[in-house]
């Protein structure tokens, strides 16, 4: 409310609707309600599929698209669009639990005004030139369909080959923001049809990018790297922590800041000084939470479902219709 000279002009009109408003706030506890922000994405009308706001990273803009539509794009990016049905529609049915987590309780992605992005390193990888029939057939068989926990959303995550064995998403994602008892950890058959990069992998990195690695997470320059190893392990033998001279940071942290495409695991098995360069060897590829890919593409083999496929990865959780 303006405070000025002008309100000695105000009509009795305007201050008997003043007076409705003050009761009304009185009857609502002292004070009228906050405003409340717009909502991210239109509400979903009941049986109806929602419409999101997609941020296209490669042009640096939004469009409107069908939630089943996005699904196909990020469904077709993510594996091969020739895969079996059950292992393309399994992944349709995390790609739109994730997607409708992030929107109901992150806000999507925020940073671009949008529901989702087209950047993987920021939501999911998405390529809508590579649906084909296959992969719009799995999707369309699991339209509307996500998974819950306790009523809600879960983090849906996956990754490419747990090299064995998945791990929880402390270990593999160093998540610590709430509890994630629907995540299993489990032997993943996965690195038995893997393609051999994905099995096993060797990378060198110069002591200089890994300096700067360092200096990025913990914001202090840790010197000439002279010392490396891995202090600390989870159950199926990935890096929790790891030492760089008298520095003990996050085993996925490194990763990440080395380039989570070089240093394709944090499942462990070399992790030391050669001359100038870390050498690191490891297996699998990605976090190793979730649905392991390729353990879903063995299992589809084998003939199971898609909800069959999910639940070897997760656990408690039930399978429901957003939207039909």
């Amino acid at each position: 409310m303006e405070s000025s000279s002008r309100s000695r002009l105000i009509t009795l009109g305007v201050i008997a609707a003043l007076a409705v408003i003050a009761l009304v706030g009185s009857l609502q506890g002292g004070r009228p309600p906050a405003r409340q922000p717009a909502p991210q994405t239109p509400a979903v009308q009941p049986g109806g599929e929602p419409q999101i706001t997609l941020y296209v990273n490669q042009a640096g803009e939004k469009k409107k698209i069908k939630l089943e539509d996005y699904v196909a794009g990020v469904v077709a990016a993510e594996l091969d669009p020739q895969w079996p049905e059950q292992a393309l529609a399994a992944q349709a049915i995390l790609a739109r639990t994730f997607t409708l987590q992030k929107i109901n309780y992150e806000h999507g992605v925020p940073q671009h005004g949008a529901d989702a992005s087209t950047d993987p390193q920021e939501f999911q990888a998405y390529d809508p030139s590579k649906i084909n029939d296959n992969v719009r057939k799995a999707v369309a068989s699991t339209r509307g369909q996500v998974i819950e926990y306790n009523g809600k959303y879960v983090r849906a995550w996956f990754h490419s080959n747990a090299g064995g064995k998945t791990d929880t998403a402390q270990a593999g994602l160093d998540f610590n923001q709430e509890p994630t008892p629907y995540i299993r950890v489990v032997s993943d058959p996965g690195q038995q049809v893997a393609p051999p990069g994905e099995k096993n992998w060797q990378i060198t990195v110069p002591l200089t990018r890994v300096r700067e690695a360092v200096r990025s997470i913990v914001g202090k320059d840790p010197g000439v790297i002279a010392n490396a190893s891995v202090a600390k392990k989870s159950a199926s033998g990935r890096a929790v922590t790891v030492k760089l001279n008298n520095i003990t940071l996050s085993g996925p942290a490194l990763r990440l800041a080395l380039g989570a495409e070089l240093m394709k695991s944090t499942l462990l098995d070399q992790f030391q000084i050669r001359g100038q360069q870390l050498y690191i060897t490891g297996r699998g590829r990605g976090h190793g939470v979730g649905m392991s890919q390729w353990g879903a593409y063995y299992y589809a083999r084998q003939g199971k479902a898609p909800q069959e496929i999910i639940r070897q990865y997760y656990q408690g959780v039930t399978f429901t219709k957003a939207y039909s």
